[in-house]
């Protein structure tokens, strides 16, 4: 874990976004798909009423925080933001189904979203995303756990969840994010 902790110091410490979460792609990228990334069984615990969000590891100094999630059959989110903050995504163990949503317009809490087509994400697979464009859904694509691991550029302990109406619109509301353990 240490080697991939000074991974991504260095990554961060480029100070420049789009370079840093493109080198972080593909540091989690190699060092899963070369099996040098294991995680205590604690992580692989999935709740039974929604995803797991731990605390991985985090840099005080540097600014940013590594969270793993464990997502259990059928479980996934809503459509959110990450609050302003960079995140790097990518699949530990399992499947996922990414949903990106582009934000068209915000009148008072009220939202239009374009919805882009799902993309199925294996393992060793990351994405990234860099706000403005951080509004997406994430879900767990089979019937058995998945895991994923986020980078994000910050402690992001809040968000905004967008809940569908019948018109089309969605409501923003804000929701307070916490760890699980």
């Amino acid at each position: 874990m240490e080697a991939l902790r000074e991974q991504i110091d260095q990554a961060v410490a480029l100070g420049d976004t789009p370079a840093t979460v493109d080198r972080i792609k593909h540091i989690l990228s190699g060092f899963i798909r070369a099996g040098r990334l294991v995680l205590p069984e604690r992580y692989y615990q999935i709740s039974s009423d929604h995803y797991a969000r731990r605390l991985l590891f985090r840099n005080r100094d540097l600014g940013y925080t590594a969270v793993v999630m464990t997502w259990g059959p059928g479980q996934g989110t809503a459509v959110h933001d990450h609050a302003g903050i960079w995140c790097v995504e990518v699949v530990v163990d399992g499947e996922m189904k990414v949903t990106q949503y582009e934000l068209l317009e915000e009148t008072n809490g009220m939202c239009r979203f374009l919805k882009r087509e799902p993309v199925h994400a294996s393992v060793g697979s990351a994405g990234c995303l860099i706000p403005p464009f951080e509004h997406h859904v994430l879900a767990n694509a089979r019937d058995a756990t998945s895991i994923t691991l986020h980078i994000y550029g910050g402690e992001i302990t809040r968000c905004n969840v967008y809940y569908p109406r019948a018109d089309g619109s969605y409501e923003r509301q804000a929701r307070a994010l916490s760890y699980d353990e």
